[in-house]
């Protein structure tokens, strides 16, 4: 008996305990939120400079993000490829002489749709590579194409090579 009258004491001393480390805790806020409010008015400028300057370095930094990010398009084009099969193949002879092309640039333009490299045409033809690469240059431009893929095309739509 005398054990629950011992610890029912204890008890009401711990509640008395915690009401005041309640009541100092609320204290101990309402001054620091008192500080706090007398430091805003205080600074209330530099703080307000501060996060407009927060906020532009932040529309900074992603307008910058915007601009510099790559615009990736992917077009895809279907072309029609014509394609004449071996055993029908009789050279146009038209075309030939419309491109005005020499002897050297024909044979160069026939190893091209083999697709051989300027170094395997060089050896087949005993050219050195500049000559190969010059001749090239000279089939682009009298086919009036860009690169090799679009002279093989072409060559083949004119019936210039098998």
């Amino acid at each position: 008996m005398k054990t629950i009258v011992f610890i029912r004491q204890k008890l009401k001393s711990a509640k008395s305990v915690f009401l005041y480390a309640v009541l100092m805790a609320l204290l101990v806020f309402a001054l620091k939120w008192m500080q706090w409010k007398y430091l805003i008015v205080d600074h209330s400028v530099d703080i307000y400079v501060g996060l407009i300057a927060v906020f532009f370095t932040l529309l900074g930094i992603w307008v910058a993000s915007q601009l510099t990010k790559p615009k990736i398009e992917t077009v895809v084009v279907e072309k029609q490829v014509y394609v004449v099969s071996p055993e029908s193949f009789v050279l146009n002879e038209v075309e030939l002489a419309k491109l005005n092309l020499t002897t050297r640039e024909y044979e160069v333009l026939q190893q091209l749709s083999k697709g051989l490299s300027n170094a395997e045409i060089g050896e087949q033809l005993f050219l050195s590579l500049s000559t190969v690469k010059t001749h090239v240059s000279n089939l682009l431009f009298k086919m009036d194409v860009k690169n090799r893929t679009q002279a093989i095309e072409k060559a083949k739509r004119l019936r210039l090579t098998p």
